[in-house]
């Protein structure tokens, strides 16, 4: 099996088949709606404005979004990218209809070369689980532009610290899994993913719905 980096683990490691079972209702559900304060029906419909018939998911959970959103075409080209093998068996189940391909690889590092060139991006509650300063982990858009065709589309959403409105709670739970290493969003703000997008790309986009960015952007700079 292949090897990643010890540093970029904690984020991931802790979804197992176990946790995975759970990870609709909790997150998805529980969290969402009542401490994020973004329920999982905006993020369906932020996948529904920016999804492609080619499109590439990174870090991709248990599949619910791209089961749940409609794609522009019956029959989309959809690749599956994550260092979890547990959540691309399931998510590659969920949407099998699709006939997904799946790739093992870690988002922190240059993607395959072979991976191909796709006309959507998602990297859906990602960038919050990934370790480091915005500005380390953002280097996962220099990895995925060489990947997007001319006119794609990236998006996806992250949850961010020091937001309004953001409960009690929202900031407890936030300090919690920084502790434990499932997040690592300490220092995740707007502006810093602003900042990131903004010079890598020509246009970018950014709405917040409770502690929750909601992202796209296109028309990378050179």
């Amino acid at each position: 099996m292949e090897k990643f980096p010890e540093e970029n683990k904690p984020g991931y490691a802790v979804y197992s088949r176990r946790s995975l079972a759970i990870y609709d209702a909790l997150v998805l559900g529980l969290s969402n709606r009542f401490i994020w304060r973004c329920p999982s029906r905006h993020l369906i419909r932020h996948h529904e404005e920016n999804l492609a018939a080619c499109h590439l998911d990174i870090g991709v959970g248990t599949g619910f979004f791209l089961d749940k959103a409609r794609f522009p075409e019956r029959s989309p080209q959809i690749t599956l990218l994550d260092p979890n093998r547990d959540c691309l068996e399931i998510a590659s189940e969920r949407i099998s209809r699709y006939k997904p391909k799946s790739v093992h690889a870690d988002a922190l590092v240059p993607f395959p070369r072979t991976l191909g060139h796709f006309d959507s991006i998602g990297l859906n509650y990602l960038l919050h689980c990934l370790p480091g300063s915005m500005t380390r982990k953002s280097v996962i858009f220099d990895h995925l532009k060489p990947h997007l065709s001319e006119d794609g589309m990236v998006f996806g959403s992250t949850i961010l610290q020091g937001v309004n409105p953001c409960p009690p709670v929202a900031r407890k739970l936030m300090s919690i899994y920084n502790s434990k290493g499932v997040f690592a969003n300490a220092n995740d703000t707007l502006e810093a993913l602003r900042a990131e997008l903004s010079a890598r790309f020509a246009e970018v986009s950014i709405q917040m719905i409770g502690c929750v960015a909601l992202f796209a952007a296109r028309s990378a700079k050179p």
